[in-house]
């Protein structure tokens, strides 16, 4: 029987450049049927290791930014347990599920939904796929600005940005359909079938 969803966390993580990274900056954004509910979490997260100032070039978090933040071990609790039995979303969801599994051991993940599948499979004709592409392709990317006041590489952006993304895929697609192309679009699902 396949899995049915309706709540998730739409989930991005910057990290301080390891692979998998070691989480700088968490931020959560939930869905329930499809909409945004205005629940965030947002974390500024203080590395155990010092952040590059290559890394620091990318999404423009210093070590002055997080001196004074929680560490990982700090929010484990509260992240892990919002995230308790509910799908996550993100675009290339895998860095996520890495960097999440690496910072917070006890998690056990329900699902990872990729948006980066999810676009490819229902928008095939696009040129680039990456999520700044996406934004603006689709038309979404202000609207990520003006909800979260921040930009690209921010990780309360790129969720926000991402969830936005997840419900305009799901509009062209038949109500009766939507479940399966979310299982499908789910990485940690073996019997993935019509994205591959």
């Amino acid at each position: 029987m396949m899995p049915k969803y309706d709540h998730f966390w739409v989930v991005d993580v910057e990290g301080n450049g390891a692979n998998p990274p070691e989480i700088i900056e968490l931020a959560m954004v939930e869905l329930r049927s499809r909409q945004l509910t205005g629940k965030i979490h947002h974390w500024f997260i203080k590395p155990s290791e010092p952040i590059s100032h290559h890394v620091t070039r990318v999404h423009g978090i210093t070590n002055e930014d997080v001196a004074r933040e929680p560490s990982i071990e700090d929010i484990e609790d509260d992240v892990c347990l919002w995230l308790e039995g509910v799908p996550i979303i993100g675009h290339n969801v895998k860095i996520e599920v890495d960097a999440l599994k690496a910072g917070f051991p006890h998690w056990v993940p329900v699902a990872a939904v990729d948006t980066l599948k999810l676009a490819k499979k229902l928008k095939p004709s696009l040129a680039s796929y990456s999520l700044q592409n996406l934004g603006d392709e689709l038309g979404l990317s202000q609207r990520a600005v003006e909800l979260t006041d921040r930009g690209h590489h921010s990780a309360l952006y790129d969720a926000t940005l991402t969830a936005l993304l997840f419900i305009d895929l799901l509009k062209g697609v038949e109500v009766s359909d939507q479940q399966k192309i979310i299982v499908d679009a789910d990485i940690l699902n073996l019997a993935q079938g019509s994205l591959l």
